[in-house]
């Protein structure tokens, strides 16, 4: 062994087995963690930045089409989606708490009830999915049936194609934060988080949160806006 290699093995004898041999300190190895996830989030910001700036796009050449159809939407699973990831935000947030504080046992339950909430919100938009597939308002795949107002057929397709998008999107984020979470539990589980190292339970609220962030904008987008201004079916 190398006198640089001793000295390094040295230096990091008596540290916490989660610091990586290139970090001096947990402090450190958190802020290049964090970093890292801030820097991740940017590029989720731009891509969700960019579904969004279409949907306002064709929102804007057809706004009563889009307002058509959005009252197609069911407002209130989709308020009561609203309403479980709001709590499950809460859930993770107490999470991350408890695992600052040490306590695992609390730590285990916040991400047990946040997993409950995350599974809750998919199993929702489910049964959302499967209304419009009954209803025949999936583009593409089936025919589709819009005989309630047929000056919006095409425009509606549009709408409903970009509905698609978004929320299938969203959901797909939704079911790597569930696998995420599950992964949070195991650590917790089986020691490797502690009061000392925290830091991927800070990480995974982020994705945590910033998930829950984006479905606060797709609710008024696709469920509210314009929804006044034609009568509801």
């Amino acid at each position: 062994m190398s006198p640089d290699t001793s000295a390094a093995a040295e230096s990091h004898r008596g540290h916490h087995p989660a610091l990586v041999h290139h970090f001096d300190s947990l402090a450190e190895q958190h802020e290049a963690a964090s970093l890292g996830m801030w820097t991740f989030l940017v590029t989720e910001v731009l891509f969700f930045g960019g579904a969004l700036m279409a949907y306002s796009v064709y929102r804007s050449w057809y706004p009563e089409a889009f307002a058509s159809a959005s009252h197609h939407l069911d407002i209130t699973l989709g308020a009561f989606n609203t309403a479980v990831l709001i709590f499950s935000s809460l859930t993770m947030a107490l999470a991350v708490h408890a695992a600052q504080l040490g306590q695992i046992p609390k730590l285990k339950l916040f991400l047990i009830l946040t997993m409950a909430l995350g599974a809750t919100f998919l199993v929702v938009k489910g049964f959302e999915y499967h209304e419009k597939y009954v209803e025949g308002h999936i583009p593409g795949l089936f025919p589709f049936n819009y005989q309630e107002e047929p000056q919006f057929f095409a425009h509606a397709q549009i709408f409903f194609s970009i509905y698609f998008v978004l929320t299938g999107l969203h959901a797909l984020h939704m079911l790597v934060g569930l696998g995420i979470m599950v992964w949070m539990y195991v650590w917790a589980h089986n020691g490797t988080i502690d009061r000392d190292y925290n830091s991927p339970i800070e990480i995974a609220g982020l994705y945590w949160h910033f998930v829950d962030i984006v479905w606060i904008f797709l609710f008024p987008l696709l469920y509210l806006i314009g929804r006044h201004g034609t009568t509801a079916h």
